[in-house]
């Protein structure tokens, strides 16, 4: 099962705390896409 498909935010909004680098950057720019 694709990542996208089990955590579809189509217009909702996610807030990302620690995005500057590591995991959370990894999950700003996944959410982001």
């Amino acid at each position: 099962m694709a990542a996208g498909s089990r955590f579809d935010l189509s217009g909702r909004i996610a807030l990302v705390t620690g995005a500057s680098r590591g995991i959370g950057s990894a999950i700003a720019e996944a959410l982001a896409e």
